[in-house]
């Protein structure tokens, strides 16, 4: 069955939703090269130039707030250096493996042997792993190894196995040569700065943060995103977006984060579609962030609603008090070693 039969016999009212081709919009674009993401990038090539060079295994810490862009830029990168199938080999230039939840050096391992595509060397103990990924990675030109999610370093099931797992790291990093990207929310410096041996070794370090409505160039970026945003749209802006004042709208909307940007204008097309509004107007802007990013908030705080005061969103209880805080609730670690940890730092 079409999803689209499935909506309509279940629509409030049928008759609005028949075949119409906005539902279901998605804002679906390449990645925009904005200054955070060419910098980004500038720096991960720099660091692999350096390794093809010199040999030289260094490290380089990316964070960034959930829906800041760290997955789109660690494939990009990794799509850059595509594999390629030799006769006798696989080179694999860049390998882009996800850090499991809880792990231990073990399954970390045993995530790098399957991205590598030895899965019948899962079963090994540590050390077995850790061999077969030092021989793979020379045999199949491994360069650069990015760990996504790095954050989850910070959650291994004991503060043993953390410790564990840090010198792991260090020691893969020393025995295999290849330079190491680590990519994830700020919780990941954490697991950097507990190792003094890590902490030297990914002294480089780059902070994808929300954009900036009170840095005037910053703001100006914003405002060229959202410009590009509403060329992809189905539907026209009763204000366009990148009208300052609509701009600040989004801002406040999205704190300044992409992802909460097209989760909002997705929420508008299908509100104004579901309405049969020929344009997006300020009440379907109201009603998709209330549908995709923040379901119960109240009405004056509404970034679109008219006689909104249009301040952060971030204080307790609000839609992005999270995102000033580095919480490692449920870590081990962070009990073992007594972190608390409060709003806006350590």
């Amino acid at each position: 069955m079409d999803p689209l039969q499935l909506m309509s016999r279940f629509a409030p009212d049928r008759e609005k939703l028949a075949g119409d081709g906005n539902l279901g919009f998605s804002l679906k674009i390449e990645p925009i090269p904005h200054r955070r993401y060419r910098e980004a990038i500038f720096r991960m090539a720099e660091l692999h130039l350096r390794r093809r060079r010199h040999g030289t295994s260094a490290g380089l810490l990316i964070m960034a707030p959930s829906g800041a862009g760290k997955s789109t830029l660690v494939e990009t990168y990794e799509a850059s250096f595509p594999r390629q199938h030799q006769a006798e080999r696989t080179y694999i230039p860049v390998l882009l493996v996800s850090v499991p939840p809880s792990p231990t050096s073990r399954s970390l391992a045993g995530a790098i042997l399957e991205k590598l595509g030895a899965h019948r060397l899962q079963r090994g103990s540590s050390s077995e792993k850790t061999a077969a990924i030092i021989d793979l990675v020379r045999k199949c030109g491994v360069e650069k190894l990015i760990l996504n999610e790095a954050q989850h370093l910070f959650y291994p099931p004991t503060v043993v196995a953390f410790r564990d797992l840090t010198d792991w790291l260090k020691n893969l990093m020393e025995a295999s040569g290849v330079c190491i990207v680590a990519c994830g929310l700020p919780a990941a410096e954490l697991v950097i700065d507990s190792n003094e041996q890590l902490h030297r070794r990914f002294s480089e370090r780059i902070s994808l943060s929300p954009f900036s409505m009170s840095d005037e160039e910053d703001f100006r970026e914003f405002r060229g995103i959202l410009k590009a945003f509403e060329t992809r749209l189905p539907l026209p802006l009763e204000t366009p977006l990148y009208e300052a004042n609509m701009a600040r709208r989004m801002h406040v909307a999205s704190y300044g984060i992409l992802d909460y940007v097209v989760k909002t204008l997705e929420g508008a097309v299908f509100s104004a579609t579901l309405d049969r509004k020929e344009c997006i107007d300020l009440a379907a802007l109201a009603q998709g962030y209330r549908q995709r990013v923040w379901e119960n908030v109240p009405e004056r705080l509404n970034p679109f609603f008219p006689e909104s005061p249009l301040r952060p969103l971030d204080r307790s209880g609000e839609c992005f008090h999270k995102h000033l805080m580095l919480d490692p609730v449920g870590s081990p670690v962070a009990r073992k070693l007594g972190l608390n940890l409060a709003r806006g730092g350590q």
